[in-house]
């Protein structure tokens, strides 16, 4: 028998599927509610989570420092270095109650006032971040870390020493905290001590302390290393020498700098008062000022040899030339005057004796044209382009302003003004044989932009004569050099204030060479002020140069030349 399903009768297979699909569906709505509730509430009602948990775990790139090139003498010994320290930071929001006395101790390691910590947390109670300490030493770091205070952090830096203080201070300069070059040559080559820094990659946790490197993206590219060309011996001595003369004489100041009379390099730049780099509390800038290269002065007598030597090469005088110094010299309403009465000089009187009244009447035979043209190629009211910052200038009016009374002031060193080292350089024309060198800081062997400036034979001849003022009846007898034969001239030079210039005030000048028949180094020193009874720069500052002079030479090896002023060795 055939049975036939009626067709109206709902089949159940059919009705057994759709059954399963409502559920299938309910359970994917459900899941899909349940997502956009939960993205709801992690999103906008409590989007604080997902904050938390990023900022828990999250990668940064962080600077890797360079470090910063040496600064080195001439025989490599080192007057600038970098050395690995510490700072210590907080992040105020992590600083807990319960750790008080932890505080306490950390603030007797690092010597802070009791409650600095507070005082800074109070400062600003919303910062995230703030200095403890900067540049402590690595020792000290490690005692405070023992303490495992939250929310204290440690950096490493790097921290600029100067192994010589004092003596070289105003030359090499100093850094900031944060290592940048402020004065002296730290600043002037600070593009080529700093270096390049680096990067790298890390992962942070949520108190921003770096607890993975994840990878190196640049290295840091150290700072090249400063050769200069000072030599630190000669240097200490002429720093030594220059403060006894200073509390001797009761100075305001004085500078010193010694230059290579064959090249042109500085072999040492000297002040005094100086300062320490590595202690600088306090420092006033009238105190780091390297006046030696940036502080100018009137020279006085100590242009007078190239007075002689221009009108010499010009033909404006002859060898055998005498000048009547007798009297007062009438120049219009204006009268020069010398500080005796000298009679009948010759070139060599002229400068052994110092004459204003010749050197005077030698000036006005020259063309001012031709005189203006000598004391600016010798660099006088011109930048010496030592590589220092801030080196001075000087100042140089020009011929065409020129009346009479000028040209004789010039010829004895009154209105032009420059620093030791211009003053300096222009020696090198008469110690090198007529040869202008250019001065360098930077070690080298020769003087790629030597230019001659004056006849070997007129050189060589105004030579002479300085070796003269160095004699008995001169007026440096106290320059002389024991072993070494030597040249030069003295400056007593009253310093100009508001209303003119001021009495009893003065500048104290030498300028001189040795070994005098062929010098090796040029010295000028100059002392400001001088108030205890003595001011003549032939007993002020000739002394000085006598005795850094004698160093230096035998510091360099120089073999005297002279026996009849060395000294006697007693022997028992």
């Amino acid at each position: 028998m055939i049975h036939f399903q009626d067709r109206n009768k709902p089949n159940k297979s059919i009705s057994d599927f759709s059954a399963r699909r409502r559920i299938v569906l309910i359970f994917i709505m459900a899941s899909m509610a349940v997502l956009v509730g939960r993205a709801v509430d992690l999103q906008v009602l409590n989007k604080q989570f997902l904050k938390d948990q990023g900022d828990m775990r999250h990668v940064s790139d962080v600077d890797v420092e360079a470090y910063r090139g040496l600064i080195k003498d001439r025989n490599g010994a080192p007057l600038a270095i970098s050395t690995p320290v510490e700072s210590i930071w907080m992040n105020p929001q992590e600083i807990e109650p319960k750790q008080e006395n932890e505080i306490r101790k950390m603030e007797d390691l690092l010597t802070l006032p009791n409650g600095k910590v507070d005082e800074l947390i109070q400062a600003d109670t919303h910062r995230q971040f703030a200095y403890i300490a900067r540049q402590i030493s690595p020792v000290l770091a490690d005692q405070v870390k023992v303490l495992k205070l939250t929310g204290i952090y440690f950096e490493r830096e790097f921290k600029r020493f100067y192994p010589t203080g004092e003596v070289s201070a105003h030359l090499v300069g100093f850094t900031n905290l944060d290592d940048i070059g402020q004065e002296g040559l730290e600043s002037g080559y600070e593009k080529l001590l700093k270096g390049i820094s680096g990067s790298k990659r890390v992962i942070r946790d949520g108190k921003r302390r770096i607890i993975e490197d994840v990878e190196n993206i640049k290295e840091p590219v150290a700072g090249k290393n400063l050769d200069l060309s000072i030599d630190q011996r000669i240097q200490y001595l002429a720093y030594r020498e220059l403060q006894l003369a200073v509390n001797l004489n009761k100075a305001k100041s004085a500078v010193l700098v010694v230059l290579d009379a064959k090249n042109g390099e500085i072999l040492a730049a000297v002040n005094q008062p100086s300062f320490n780099p590595n202690t600088r509390k306090n420092l006033k800038e009238s105190l780091y000022r390297n006046r030696s290269i940036t502080d100018v002065f009137e020279p006085g007598s100590t242009v007078k040899p190239f007075v002689v030597a221009a009108a010499l090469d010009g033909g404006y005088v002859k060898p055998n030339d005498v000048f009547e110094t007798q009297g007062l010299y009438q120049i219009g309403t204006n009268v020069v005057k010398d500080v005796h009465n000298y009679g009948t000089l010759d070139l060599t009187g002229v400068l052994k004796k110092s004459s204003n009244i010749a050197v005077s009447q030698m000036a006005l035979k020259m063309p001012p044209e031709y005189f203006w043209g000598i004391y600016n190629k010798l660099g006088f009211g011109v930048a010496a382009e030592s590589g220092f910052p801030g080196e001075a200038t000087g100042s140089l009016l020009d011929y065409q302003s020129w009346h009479k009374f000028d040209r004789a002031t010039l010829s004895f060193g009154y209105g032009v003004s420059v620093s030791a080292l211009q003053l300096a350089r222009a020696y090198t024309t008469l110690a090198d044989d007529g040869i202008l060198h250019s001065v360098s800081l930077l070690k080298r062997d020769e003087d790629p932009a030597q230019k001659r400036m004056f006849s070997v034979k007129t050189a060589r001849r105004v030579r002479a004569m300085l070796e003269t003022v160095l004699m008995k009846d001169g007026t440096a007898y106290e320059a002389r050099v024991n072993g070494y034969s030597a040249a030069g001239k003295t400056g007593t030079v009253k310093k100009a204030g508001a209303g003119g210039y001021v009495e009893n005030n003065y500048f104290s000048v030498f300028a001189g060479m040795a070994p005098a028949k062929d010098p090796r180094l040029i010295i000028v020193v100059m002392v400001d002020e001088p108030s205890a009874g003595q001011y003549y720069g032939g007993i002020v500052s000739a002394p000085v140069f006598s005795k850094v002079m004698e160093g230096a030479l035998r510091v360099l090896e120089v073999a005297p030349d002279q026996q009849d002023n060395m000294p006697v060795l007693l022997t028992r």
